[in-house]
């Protein structure tokens, strides 16, 4: 049914990830589907790597893990971005093109009365994507 599901995933929150990206590998496995991690990162150095290309490596060796740790065939997409902050909803659309992705799994928190004004990223997604959307609420 789906054969390449896309997982954003922010590296300096992945324990705050973790029922998004179980359910992910999960899905992958039952459907026999390539997971790909999606990360987006900005051009300035952070912790998570001085360089984007440094980022892109720590986002390999991620997915590399959890090809390990699920069974499952992974692959990673590294984004860089002017301002992630900003710009992440609109990051995360161009890697469903960009990866061929046709199921999105990503975590979402519980709706609350900011997101009659500024809606989730996982709704954005959901609401503009071509791919299904499945939201996993932590």
């Amino acid at each position: 049914m789906f054969q390449k599901i896309m997982a954003p995933v922010d590296l300096a929150h992945v324990a705050k990830l973790n029922k998004a990206l179980e359910a992910a590998a999960d899905m992958a496995k039952h459907f026999g589907a390539e997971l790909c991690y999606v990360g987006v990162t900005g051009e300035q150095p952070s912790a998570l790597g001085h360089t984007p290309k440094e980022y892109g490596e720590k986002l390999k060796a991620f997915a590399d893990e959890q090809s390990t740790a699920h069974g499952i065939p992974t692959s990673s997409h590294p984004m860089v971005s002017y301002d992630p902050t900003t710009e992440l909803d609109d990051a995360l659309m161009k890697a469903v093109t960009e990866t061929g992705a046709d199921l999105v799994v990503m975590g979402t928190h519980k709706p609350g009365l900011t997101d009659y004004i500024w809606p989730s990223n996982g709704s954005k997604i959901a609401a503009h994507s071509a791919a299904s959307v499945f939201l996993v609420r932590d």
